[in-house]
């Protein structure tokens, strides 16, 4: 794969001097934000002059917005505990890391992020999300496979976000234990398990089987759109 032309992260705001200038030094042309309306309204993108900020609403079809909803939540350990104990923060990851598939907000959204990166006058680009593992982990994985990465280094790579995110939530999530909760239900909703991209790539495997026919049924790219792709990342 080609490096320094292509970046993902968590949400680009309350950005710290010293990592601006870590973003300035990437010359990123394009940023595209993953992120839903809420999200954004909460948190504005904190970009550089020059920068072009591109919105994609990959929830916006979907009736909860998922992971979107979840850091909320966690602000009530009593609640959370309710609601999503017993395995249900689980099982609605899992519900949403299929409406990435499947959503038609997802689908219109993946492929405008997919031919961007396609275009070298976009580039280098940077796509996020909030957190930098649900919606941007799914674009991550999707692309990766299609650029004929194993599957197990696909998976390695998105496992990876634990070993950041957990860490940045370290306050978050000693507040809800010490609203009498354990750790269990947070790092269920701020990390990542395999049960959720598994849930993703089932949902593609079912409906198209394999990754070429997602981007070509799904996405609407086109086998030689993919193969510009390929050309383009592939050294």
């Amino acid at each position: 794969m080609a490096s320094g032309i292509v970046y993902r992260s968590n949400q680009l705001s309350g950005i710290k001097p010293d990592d601006m200038q870590t973003l300035a030094a990437l010359n990123l042309r394009n940023a595209y934000d993953l992120r839903t309306k809420a999200e954004r309204d909460k948190r504005p993108e904190e970009l550089l002059p020059g920068v072009n900020y591109v919105v994609l609403y990959v929830l916006a079809d979907s009736p909860q917005a998922g992971p979107a909803m979840l850091e909320k939540l966690m602000e009530d350990p009593k609640k959370a505990n309710a609601e999503l104990g017993g395995g249900k923060v689980e099982a609605g990851f899992q519900a949403s890391y299929q409406e990435f598939v499947s959503l038609p907000s997802a689908q219109r959204e993946f492929r405008n992020l997919y031919l961007g990166l396609g275009n070298k006058d976009n580039l280098p680009a940077l796509f996020h999300c909030t957190t930098d593992k649900d919606r941007t982990g799914w674009a991550a994985a999707a692309f990766l496979t299609l650029m004929g990465v194993p599957k197990d280094k696909v998976y390695e790579d998105y496992l990876r976000s634990n070993n950041y995110v957990i860490p940045a939530y370290k306050k978050a999530i000693d507040n809800f234990v010490a609203g009498g909760r354990g750790a269990e239900i947070p790092k269920a909703i701020l990390g990542v398990k395999k049960e959720y991209l598994d849930a993703a790539f089932d949902e593609m495997e079912n409906k198209y089987g394999v990754i070429e026919k997602y981007f070509s049924e799904g996405l609407g790219i086109n086998e030689a759109q993919q193969q510009a792709l390929k050309t383009l990342y592939l050294r």
